[in-house]
C-alpha cells in the first residue's frame, strides 16, 4: 500500500487523482492534501480518503476555514501556509507525492519532495522549466523517482523503451521525439479577431478540462512551449530532437520516431485519470476509470505545423529554450503575470504575447546555479512584468 500527498487537491489534476485512488482504496492510503483556499472541499475531501494532514496556503481564510473545520468532524491535523507543504511532501511516512499546484507556487514542495528521495508524479511543469539542471541533479542525489503526469510527457515515457539511458537517443535507435499539441480553442479563428478574445472564451477548452491559467496557456500554446522545456530535462533531449506537431483530436497524446521507421504512439481518450493511473503503479497497469477508445467512432486524425502568427508564446518558448535556463525562468514569470493580467480583464488576448516578449527581449543571461538564485529572478521579473502591465492600463 503506497502513501500519497497530493499537492493542489482541489483542482483538476488532484480531483483526478482522488478519483483513481477511489477506484483502489486497498492500493492507496492518504497522508496530506493540499489547497490554496478551498478549504470546504479539501476538508470534506479529508474526510472521504481519511488524510491525516491537510495544508491551507492561504491564510487569509483560517477563521472560515476552521469553523467549518470544527463542525465537520474531521480529524486530519490542519495546517496553514506553504510552509506546510514542505513537511506533507517531505515526511518519512509519505511514499508519493503527486505534484499539482499550478505555476512557480509548486516548485518548493516539490523540490522538497525531490529532495527527500519520494516518487513524485510531476504534473507541476514548471518546476523543470524553472530549475531545470538543479532539479534533475537533486533527483539523482536524492534517489528520487520523477514520472511525469502531463498527457504527453506521460505518453513519451510510455514510448520510450524499459532501458532507455537518460539523454542518448542513438542507443535507442530514437530519431525524434514527437510533441503533440490541441492547437487550442482558436486553431481556425481569424487571426484579426485575436484581440476580441474574452477570458471565458480562452478557458473553453475544446477536449480537456483544466484550471484557467492552464486553459489560457493552451490557448496561446505558451503550454505547449512550457511543455517543450520540460521534455527536455525529463528525457535528457536537444531542442533538435523534439517536434511539436499540432493534432487537435487529442487522441494521439505524443510518439516517438525511430531509425527504422517506426512510430510509436500512445493514444487515449483526453482524460488525465490516463496518465495518473500509469504513474501511481507503474510499471504496472491499474483501471483508470477512463473508457477505452471506441475505434468505430473515431474521426479521421489530422496533423499541422503550429503557425508562429497564431501562436507567439509558442515560439517565445522556444527561443528561451534555446537562450538557456534563466531565460526560461524569466519566461515563465512574466507568463504567469500576464495570463493573470488578462483573466482579471486588465490586458487583451494579443497583449499576453505582447508583454512576455518585451520581457524575455530585455533579458540578460544570469546563471543559476541554486533555488534561491531562481527564485531571486523569478520575484524580480514579476516586479518589472507588472509594472509594464500597469503601464498598458495607465
Amino acid at each position: 500500500m503506497q502513501t500519497l500527498s497530493i499537492l493542489g487537491a482541489t483542482g483538476s489534476i488532484g480531483q483526478s487523482t482522488l478519483a483513481v485512488l477511489s477506484l483502489h482504496p486497498e492500493k492507496f492510503r492518504v497522508f496530506g492534501l493540499s489547497a490554496h483556499s478551498q478549504y470546504q472541499a479539501l476538508i470534506d475531501d479529508a474526510i472521504k480518503f481519511r488524510a491525516q494532514h491537510i495544508v491551507l496556503t492561504d491564510v487569509s481564510c483560517a477563521q472560515e476555514a476552521n469553523a467549518y473545520y470544527q463542525s465537520s468532524g474531521c480529524r486530519a491535523d490542519l495546517h496553514y501556509g506553504s510552509a506546510a507543504l514542505d513537511f506533507i511532501a517531505a515526511d518519512a511516512n509519505v511514499d508519493t507525492v503527486m505534484a499539482a499546484i499550478v505555476g512557480a507556487a509548486g516548485l518548493l514542495p516539490t523540490f522538497a519532495a525531490v529532495q527527500a528521495g519520494k516518487k513524485v508524479l510531476l504534473a507541476n511543469k514548471e518546476s523543470l522549466v524553472m530549475t531545470g539542471e538543479i532539479f534533475i541533479s537533486a533527483a539523482n542525489a536524492s534517489g528520487a523517482t520523477i514520472l511525469p503526469i502531463d498527457s504527453e510527457h506521460n505518453a513519451i515515457f510510455q514510448c520510450l523503451p524499459h532501458d532507455f539511458v537518460y539523454g542518448d537517443l542513438a542507443t535507442s535507435g530514437i530519431t525524434k521525439v514527437l510533441l503533440t499539441g490541441s492547437g487550442g480553442p482558436f486553431l481556425e479563428r481569424t487571426l484579426d479577431s485575436f484581440s476580441q478574445i474574452t477570458a471565458d472564451q480562452a478557458c473553453a477548452h475544446p477536449n480537456w478540462s483544466m484550471g484557467q491559467k492552464i486553459s489560457v496557456d493552451s490557448a496561446t500554446m505558451m503550454n505547449k512551449g512550457l511543455e517543450f522545456i520540460e521534455a527536455k530535462w525529463l528525457f535528457g533531449l536537444a531542442n533538435d530532437d523534439i517536434q511539436i506537431v499540432l493534432h487537435p483530436q487529442s487522441t494521439i497524446h505524443s510518439m516517438v520516431q525511430y531509425a527504422d521507421g517506426s512510430v510509436l504512439a500512445q493514444m487515449g481518450n483526453p482524460d488525465m485519470r490516463t496518465p495518473i493511473a500509469h504513474a501511481l503503479t507503474y510499471p504496472e497497469r491499474i483501471a483508470s476509470g477512463v473508457a477505452p477508445l471506441d475505434f468505430n467512432a473515431l474521426q479521421d486524425f489530422t496533423f499541422s505545423t503550429p503557425e508562429p502568427e497564431r501562436y507567439p508564446n509558442l515560439y517565445l518558448a522556444l527561443a528561451a529554450a534555446e537562450q538557456g535556463q534563466s531565460a526560461c525562468t524569466v519566461l515563465n514569470a512574466a507568463n504567469e503575470i500576464s495570463v493573470a493580467a488578462f483573466l482579471a480583464g486588465t490586458i487583451s488576448f494579443t497583449q499576453i504575447a505582447e508583454l512576455n516578449k518585451q520581457v524575455l527581449q530585455e533579458h540578460t543571461s544570469q546563471s543559476c546555479t541554486s533555488i534561491a538564485d531562481v527564485l531571486k529572478l523569478d520575484a524580480a521579473t514579476r516586479t518589472y512584468s507588472q509594472s509594464l502591465v500597469e503601464q498598458v492600463t495607465c
